[in-house]
């Protein structure tokens, strides 16, 4: 068989096991009974589910196990760019699942992947933030299909990037969607969801880690009405008429213009926080001349300030307040920035980056 044909799976990495984790076999012969579930996910996040699952599987009452896990394939990251495992491969091979039931296609719709699941028989499917699009061919599996924890209150920001997307338009509530999925994007009829308030300083990772801790909750809520077939009879139909969409976040977004207001620039710098980031040009007037030295900053950490007339020496200079560097934005409102990071450096506070300053005075530059 051609090589590239096969199924990938992680027999080639050696991986340590912590002795205090239990065992998560499938398809022992003592389950055979259990029902099959396959779980697909690949960041940081999908392991709060995983785990959720894998508890659930070892109690008495439990009816399923997880069979498979589906995830991205190896990829190189980190300073060494070593070829690592996806964060939900490496969370499930050190709880003991065993590598040949990892399985990581480039693609969902690969032939030689799709009869291996099918060899496995699963009653249901579940992904969380797996990040393929999933193919009719994989829709027309599972007998119970495939449920998708969606961190939105769908049809709202339906795509790639709900929570950034939401954060970036200063959401005052959010939450969690679990929904079957169909072949249109987001799109499934919604068996339950949680609502939650959204703080106005919360940033992208910290609320993907929250909708996904509920997600897992409301899954494991939900889970004995999917599997025996009478969630499909409640789940609620979308509006298509009120849905939004959350694209894909594209790098060259991540800059900040000092034109607009300081609340679209702080709930961009709260959406954008992980990756891409947001950045900003400054002017560094260099001290005793006029000589001018623009800077690229990282903007890490901000907040609006609640003096919108602050008085300046000019429109354009950044000045600095009880630990802040305060940017001048446009309609005459003002942006506090607590910390920053140069490039190559480690992030530093506002008060640590005015003092490396020396005196030199700083200007919001009209370059993005």
């Amino acid at each position: 068989m051609n090589s590239s044909l096969m199924l990938r799976r992680f027999c080639c990495f050696t991986t340590s096991t912590s002795s205090s984790s239990s065992s998560t076999l499938p398809i022992s012969s003592n389950t055979t009974k259990k029902k099959q579930i396959v779980f697909l996910g690949s960041p940081q996040v999908s392991t709060t589910v995983l785990d959720a699952l894998f508890n659930a599987s070892t109690a008495p009452e439990s009816s399923f196990q997880v069979a498979a896990i589906v995830t991205q394939p190896p990829s190189r990251r980190d300073r060494g760019k070593k070829l690592l495992p996806s964060p939900i491969a490496q969370f499930a091979l050190d709880r003991n699942f065993p590598s040949d039931f990892i399985f990581t296609p480039e693609r969902a719709g690969e032939e030689i992947f799709l009869s291996n699941l099918r060899e496995l028989k699963p009653e249901l499917c579940i992904t969380a933030a797996y990040g393929n699009i999933l193919p009719r061919k994989f829709l027309n599996i599972p007998p119970l299909g495939t449920v998708n924890i969606h961190p939105s209150l769908l049809p709202l920001y339906r795509g790639a990037a709900p929570v950034q997307r939401a954060l970036q338009d200063g959401v005052k509530e959010t939450g969690v969607s679990l929904a079957f999925t169909v072949r249109a994007l987001d799109a499934g009829p919604i068996i339950a969801y949680e609502r939650f308030k959204v703080d106005d300083q919360i940033k992208a990772p910290d609320l993907l880690a929250v909708l996904f801790s509920e997600g897992a909750k409301l899954l494991i809520r939900e889970l004995p009405s999917i599997l025996d077939g009478s969630a499909k009879g409640k789940a609620s139909p979308q509006d298509d008429s009120k849905a939004t969409l959350a694209p894909k976040i594209e790098p060259e977004e991540s800059w900040l213009s000092f034109n607009q207001e300081a609340t679209v620039l702080h709930n961009k710098v709260r959406a954008f926080a992980g990756w891409p980031g947001t950045r900003a040009k400054v002017v560094v007037v260099e001290k005793g001349d006029s000589s001018l030295k623009v800077l690229e900053l990282k903007i890490i950490t901000t907040r609006v300030c609640s003096q919108s007339n602050l008085e300046r020496n000019e429109a354009d200079d950044v000045t600095f307040l009880k630990g802040a560097l305060i940017f001048p934005c446009g309609q005459g409102t003002t942006l506090e920035v607590l910390e920053v990071q140069l490039p190559g450096k480690k992030v530093m506070n506002a008060a640590a980056f005015w003092n490396g300053l020396r005196g030199q005075k700083l200007k919001v530059s009209s370059q993005v």
